[in-house]
């Protein structure tokens, strides 16, 4: 499961998740890519799920890269817990996504096989998101 190694802070407010995403959102590694079309927000379970789906789809022939890191916390109070007595402890790791951020690239793998394998994943992610080569890259999401 991605996870920071050490935070300075534990815990950390929510925030707002708006606009575009345009760091990290052009292929800078792979061939082909996983690109968001709508805001959401990815824990690191749902990436080791769409990773394990599309490894295993390809053979573990290529290259997979993940663009993303769930590096905020999110935390919460048991249940049946009266309200006071500070913040919960922290449940999960994610990370904002917004539309236009490359979430995984592949390479070393033909075209067809690719595009398979990254459809998977995409089933795996809580957000829509589209398939993107280097040609297809300049197109308006």
């Amino acid at each position: 499961m991605l996870m920071p190694k050490r935070t300075k802070y534990k815990k950390m407010m929510k925030g707002r998740n708006r606009g575009k995403s345009y760091r990290g959102s052009s292929i800078a590694f792979g061939d082909i890519a996983i690109k968001a079309v709508t805001a959401g927000r990815i824990n690191s379970r749902q990436i080791e799920a769409a990773r394990i789906a599309m490894t295993r789809k390809i053979n573990r022939t290529g290259k997979v890269w993940i663009r993303i890191f769930p590096d905020k916390p999110l935390t919460r109070k048991p249940l049946e817990t009266r309200m006071g007595k500070g913040k919960g402890s922290v449940e999960e790791w994610v990370m904002n996504i917004k539309p236009g951020r490359i979430l995984f690239e592949m390479a070393g793998v033909d075209y067809k096989l690719a595009k398979e394998a990254l459809t998977l994943a995409i089933h795996k992610l809580p957000l829509r998101a589209k398939i993107i080569n280097r040609e297809s890259e300049n197109e308006i999401y």
